[in-house]
């Protein structure tokens, strides 16, 4: 008896769209625009398509792990306690597995990357601790635009940062917790027309 051929490579990715917006709303509006965000500033730095595609991916998927975080410390207003930050940092590692869950072709570099986008370039990052080139390049582009989308999204509980002061910010964390290489062409992307005149890159500044 033949054995049943495994699903599509893309498998469950959609699947795992829905269940991101389903959960949280804003965080699969986020995820979208990071992608956005991501691959432009991929090809900025000459990715080549394979690594591409797993950026693709792996932005899209990155805070996926937050469906394994709890409503009170997901939606919490405040600052998360000790305990609720390692739950929070945790989704990291959830986000791992469950990309390695998927039928994706590349799912060990898709995870890899999901596992490591809050690492920092001087190794203060999680959830791993690790600095410079250990990290994985998709992450370290990963992490810049994250920072960006995340300044200049509004939130019930915060109005957004404007896009001067967000590269401001952007530029002045180079060398610590963000690549330098990655920021100054994120810099120059980012302050290239039509960015610089539109205040935004398809008005990130809206809510999901």
């Amino acid at each position: 008896m033949a054995t049943a051929a495994p699903p599509d490579q893309q498998g469950a990715y959609p699947s795992l769209l829905t269940a991101l917006c389903a959960r949280d709303a804003y965080t699969r509006g986020h995820c979208d625009r990071v992608c956005t965000l991501a691959l432009a500033l991929g090809r900025r730095l000459d990715l080549c398509e394979r690594d591409l595609d797993a950026l693709r991916l792996a932005s899209q998927l990155h805070d996926i792990g937050k469906i394994g975080v709890r409503d009170d410390v997901l939606y919490k207003r405040g600052r998360l306690d000790p305990a609720e930050w390692d739950e929070m940092k945790a989704h990291a590692i959830h986000g791992e597995r469950i990309v390695n869950q998927t039928y994706l072709s590349n799912r060990a570099e898709v995870a890899a990357i999901v596992r490591h986008h809050h690492e920092a370039f001087d190794g203060s990052g999680y959830p791993d601790g690790l600095s410079q080139a250990a990290i994985p390049r998709a992450s370290r582009i990963l992490l810049v635009v994250d920072a960006y989308d995340a300044m200049t999204s509004g939130r019930p509980y915060r109005a957004p940062r404007s896009h001067a002061e967000a590269i401001g910010i952007i530029a002045g964390e180079a060398g610590t917790q963000l690549d330098p290489a990655v920021v100054a062409a994120f810099v120059d992307f980012a302050n290239t027309p039509p960015w610089r005149e539109s205040d935004a890159y398809g008005d990130p500044a809206r809510p999901a």
